[in-house]
């Protein structure tokens, strides 16, 4: 029987691993963290979004330039496959007022628990801490844990991951590894983060870790609805996240550029004007500004400290302009771009320079926003190449 060797046990790795065991071959994943899926996990804590329920031609353009390398993986494994497969494991999902899939629980530990447990009873193998190294001068994998150890595999994912959130397994250091075997691979950069902004040590004592709800987001035409929050490095959330891609991409070229923020969307200048030309009697311009606007403290202190002092405070507070220079580091950031090249892989997913490898997930150069399309494509990667590993035994004759 063909032996498989995973290396990453996050949701990629695992689901290929599951699928693998279903078609009888003998798999073990290797992890260098002493227990599986830690990213998973975390991602729970916020309720754990795994995956979208528009339709598909929408649902694919959320991955930009790498839409079409997804079709054939997403449409293995859809949205609805996700859903009926977080049933059998005993986790109904539900689609939410944005449309975002979740499970009932709100929580990744209830379904990874279910996982681990199917995953034990198809006899896949987890090794933890088993760090991988490469491989030796005879072709095995090489690992420590911690001491040294060679691993014979018939067929190997790579399933390691990108660079965000590196304590928790995803620290990129394979990049060098595969660079020796000439596997063009693009720079690994922070997507779905945050930007710095050098704020003043008022503002951010007082107001680091407070939302600014109900605003929008403009950036070179592109137009977001939602909220932010201020961090002690700068801002974060969802909104900015959405449109972290625009953002890196105009610093990456330019050095530098301008996000414009409108902290009263529901209202237009001429309607802020005539509330701003009553009388402010004895109110301070921060009390004044909070009856007559509905302006949170933190989004008045946001204007004080960011806004426009020339121009007129109707216009200041529908065009908040800020300088971005670079991104939050890439160790805080949701997810990572960049990666082995696409055009580095074969239509299963195997690295065409090194027959009988394989490599999924955050490894390879896609990047797409929150909302379920990151999980939704790890897993689609993860069903998608074991039918990948067995077609190459099949027509290789292996």
């Amino acid at each position: 029987m063909k032996t498989i060797a995973i290396i990453g046990a996050g949701p990629g790795g695992l689901m290929a691993a599951e699928s693998l065991a279903r078609l009888g071959y003998t798999v073990d994943v290797y992890d260098h963290k002493p227990s599986p899926a830690r990213k998973f996990l975390m991602a729970g804590r916020g309720g754990l979004n795994i995956t979208h329920s528009e339709p598909i031609d929408s649902f694919l353009q959320k991955y930009g330039e790498a839409a079409e390398f997804m079709h054939p993986m997403i449409g293995y494994f859809t949205p609805q496959n996700m859903r009926i497969w977080c049933a059998e494991l005993g986790e109904e999902t539900f689609i939410g007022t944005s449309g975002r899939i979740f499970p009932k629980s709100f929580k990744s530990s209830p379904l990874l628990r279910s996982w681990l447990e199917r995953l034990s009873n198809l006899n896949v193998r987890i090794h933890p801490r088993h760090h991988w190294t490469g491989w030796n001068e005879k072709g095995e994998l090489a690992f420590t844990t911690p001491e040294q150890k060679f691993i014979k595999a018939d067929a190997t994912i790579l399933a390691l991951g990108g660079a965000s959130w590196p304590k928790l397994g995803s620290d990129g250091s394979w990049v060098n590894e595969l660079e020796k075997h000439n596997i063009e691979i693009a720079p690994l950069r922070p997507a779905n983060c945050g930007f710095c902004v050098n704020w003043s040590d008022i503002f951010k004592s007082k107001f680091a870790g407070t939302p600014l709800k109900s605003i929008t987001l403009t950036h070179e035409g592109k137009l977001i609805n939602g909220e932010i929050m201020i961090s002690e490095k700068g801002l974060e959330g969802g909104a900015i996240y959405a449109l972290s891609k625009s953002i890196r991409t105009a610093i990456e070229t330019k050095a530098s550029t301008t996000l414009t923020i409108d902290l009263k969307p529901d209202l237009t200048i001429k309607q802020l004007e005539e509330k701003l030309s009553h009388p402010r009697g004895r109110d301070t311009q921060t009390n004044f500004l909070r009856k007559q606007t509905n302006l949170s403290p933190a989004a008045i202190n946001f204007l004080y400290e960011c806004g426009d002092k020339t121009k007129p405070l109707a216009q200041q507070i529908k065009q908040v302009q800020i300088p971005l220079t670079q991104p939050c580091p890439i160790d805080r950031a949701i997810s990572s771009a960049g990666g082995i090249k696409l055009h580095e892989l074969d239509k299963n997913l195997m690295l065409k320079k090194m027959p009988s490898v394989f490599a999924i997930g955050e490894m390879l150069d896609w990047e797409a926003p929150t909302g379920g399309y990151l999980l939704q494509a790890t897993f689609s990667m993860g069903v998608f190449v074991a039918q990948g590993v067995d077609k190459y035994f099949k027509t290789a004759n292996i």
